[in-house]
């Protein structure tokens, strides 16, 4: 992208404070479709600062102006901007009705499939640090502890290639595991001594593809999926991007798939899809795949 080509990202800086403010917020929005209020400038400017003290880089000026190139460099540290300026907080069975939802009234039906040899595939969209990926996993392998010899898979993706490291990984601190059954603990988790750290055991971890995702840049898979959870997401875009993204996710979802988003999040019907709300925060496809008609 040759960002000095787009006027709208231009920096030439009466008032640096200002002036970086609307440019780096006019550049998440172009990048990773971030909508940034100005009420949240304190907060960019703490993540900010320091990088700046990071890279050596003496003020926002230089900053903004290292942004605006068109090279391998800056390229790099627009995408780490975006690292940075992601708000990243998940856990473990976060909103449970809807791994509720998961277990009781969909994952019999997938499993069967599964079982007689066909694909499932379930989809954590902005999946941060990896907990809804894993949980996801859990319940899976609950139901079905032998999951992992069928085709079925789960894809994990995130536009924040720092928080996909700790995913990858899965080793996680005592306290982000608190709201774990003690059960599904013990059989999904393994101790790592004397370092109040558990892992997530490799069986789950094998079920998970973790993969860096932009949500709003092309998504580079022909296949769909039953399950996809993308919550706590798009209320960090705007409305036209938000309504641009739910079609997306009915055109990759399977007839009669299910699609979860966050409690303060709802699938606007002026988006034009077909999803209805089939509980909290959960939509559905309809099982047949004819087209709407406007």
């Amino acid at each position: 992208m040759n960002v000095p080509r787009d006027s709208s990202l231009s920096f030439d800086a009466p008032d640096p404070d200002a002036d970086a403010f609307n440019f780096i917020g006019a550049l998440a929005m172009r990048e990773a479709g971030l909508m940034i209020p100005q009420e949240k400038a304190t907060m960019v400017f703490a993540r900010l600062n320091r990088r700046l003290s990071t890279l050596g880089v003496a003020d926002y000026t230089s900053y903004c102006k290292l942004l605006q190139r068109d090279d391998s460099e800056a390229r790099a540290e627009r995408k780490t901007l975006i690292s940075v300026l992601t708000t990243n907080i998940t856990s473990f069975l976060r909103e449970a009705h809807h791994f509720d939802m998961l277990r009781t009234d969909i994952l019999p039906g997938l499993i069967a499939r599964a079982r007689a040899g066909g694909r499932v595939r379930l989809w954590s969209a902005g999946c941060s640090s990896g907990q809804e990926a894993y949980t996801i996993a859990m319940c899976v392998h609950d139901a079905w502890p032998e999951a992992g010899r069928a085709d079925l898979r789960i894809l994990a993706t995130d536009i924040d290639f720092n928080v996909l490291k700790t995913a990858r990984a899965g080793v996680y601190g005592l306290a982000e595991t608190a709201r774990v059954p003690d059960d599904w603990k013990e059989r999904f988790f393994e101790d790592m001594p004397d370092s109040g750290r558990i892992r997530v055991r490799a069986p789950l971890r094998d079920l998970v593809t973790f993969r860096e995702l932009n949500l709003i840049k092309p998504w580079p898979f022909s296949g769909k999926f039953d399950v996809i959870f993308c919550r706590n997401v798009v209320i960090y875009f705007d409305q036209a991007t938000q309504n641009h993204l739910w079609p997306r996710f009915e055109e990759v979802c399977q007839p009669g798939g299910t699609l979860f988003v966050g409690h303060s999040e709802r699938v606007d019907t002026a988006a034009g899809t077909r999803f209805e709300m089939v509980g909290t925060s959960a939509y559905r496809k309809p099982a047949s795949d004819t087209p709407k008609v406007s």
